[in-house]
């Protein structure tokens, strides 16, 4: 072992000369200041706390970060966990796939039949089903498969204009209502009190009597007219439960007007419950323009409805004779009113956060 060497110009420790030829060098793991695998100051190696890994409890919390990134590096939104819910709930997928037929067959009939639904043989009145003619005839001779199949045209529109309309009207009231407050929301809620008290049903007997004319447009202003209340009511609750956010009180205090507060952070944290709402209510609403064709101030012939079909099968001898122009409309709108219930029920418990 050679002896130390020491430099007459410094005040600091003897430094040791270099090994002997055939002589091993030890590094103590345990010394302070080094770090055994590179021979850097302890914490800059890849081990060390103050490195890229940042040791073992270091390697755990980014693990634990990527897991709770979703493994992709970034944090999922409301939306992605809310298509991610969806995608493996079956429930979701069932009636997905009966509302995309549904849809399918109202937009293009003719996939499904060449038929026309108006052409009538009253020498086939009430008669069974015969090849080419699977679903029989109805009491005018009428091709019941045919009718059936273009039912769903008339009942669908009314359902997705009158859903679109009553999200947009009741949206908008509500929103700026549980953002504004004051007057206007005291004004919005007692109007919404006065709608409330009126029957769908009822209401909507007495304004189509009023108006008196057929067709889809007259089914569907009534139903935004009666329906615009709920939606109001659950956007505002949305709407005051947000703005009190840390993010939107922070935005104000940033400067941000109350516009931009509205539309960038308000709106998009909020139009969840709205439209668990209208997804439940597109269902509502096919049985609701039924209901009305059914008692005969809904649609009217020639409008071919699953409503339609069900009033002209009310006959109680009609019935007892060729059920089959009862049953299969009537199956029809059951399934389509199902479909539309269990997607709203599946929307709700991926965007109910409480549901979780």
């Amino acid at each position: 072992m050679p002896e130390p060497r020491f430099d007459p110009l410094s005040d600091g420790p003897p430094v040791p000369g270099p090994p002997a030829a055939g002589a091993s060098v030890t590094l103590d793991p345990g010394a302070a200041g080094t770090d055994p695998a590179a021979g850097l100051p302890a914490g800059d190696g890849p081990g060390g706390p103050g490195g890229r890994g940042g040791g073992r409890s270091g390697r755990r919390r980014q693990r634990g970060a990527h897991r709770r990134a979703g493994g992709r590096g970034e944090a999922r939104s409301l939306w992605s966990d809310a298509w991610h819910d969806l995608r493996r709930n079956p429930v979701f997928l069932v009636s997905a796939v009966l509302i995309l037929f549904l849809v399918t067959v109202s937009l293009w009939p003719g996939l499904l039949t060449d038929r026309d639904p108006l052409s009538c043989d009253l020498g086939r009145s009430l008669g069974g089903p015969v090849p080419g003619h699977w679903f029989g005839f109805d009491a005018q001779g009428c091709d019941v498969y045919a009718r059936t199949v273009y039912g769903a045209r008339a009942s669908i529109a009314v359902a997705v204009c009158a859903t679109l309309g009553t999200a947009l009207l009741g949206g908008t009231l509500g929103g700026l209502a549980g953002f504004f407050g004051g007057w206007t929301d005291g004004l919005l809620s007692r109007l919404t009190d006065v709608f409330f008290g009126i029957p769908i049903v009822l209401g909507g007997l007495v304004f189509l009597a009023m108006i008196k004319t057929a067709g889809v447009w007259p089914v569907v202003l009534v139903i935004v007219l009666l329906g615009w209340p709920q939606v109001a009511r659950i956007a505002r609750g949305s709407v005051v439960s947000v703005k009190e956010a840390d993010y939107v009180q922070a935005a104000r205090a940033l400067g941000a007007g109350s516009g931009r507060v509205l539309l960038r952070h308000v709106l998009p944290n909020a139009v969840a419950p709205v439209i668990v709402v209208a997804t439940i209510a597109l269902g509502t609403y096919v049985a609701l323009e039924a209901t009305l064709s059914f008692l005969g101030i809904g649609l009217q012939p020639p409008t071919v409805s699953w409503g339609v079909a069900i009033s002209n099968a009310s006959d109680g001898m009609q019935f007892r004779n060729a059920p089959h122009i009862l049953l299969y409309p009537a199956a029809a709108l059951s399934v389509t009113v199902l479909a539309f219930i269990m997607l709203g029920d599946a929307v709700r418990d991926a965007l109910d956060p409480k549901l979780r």
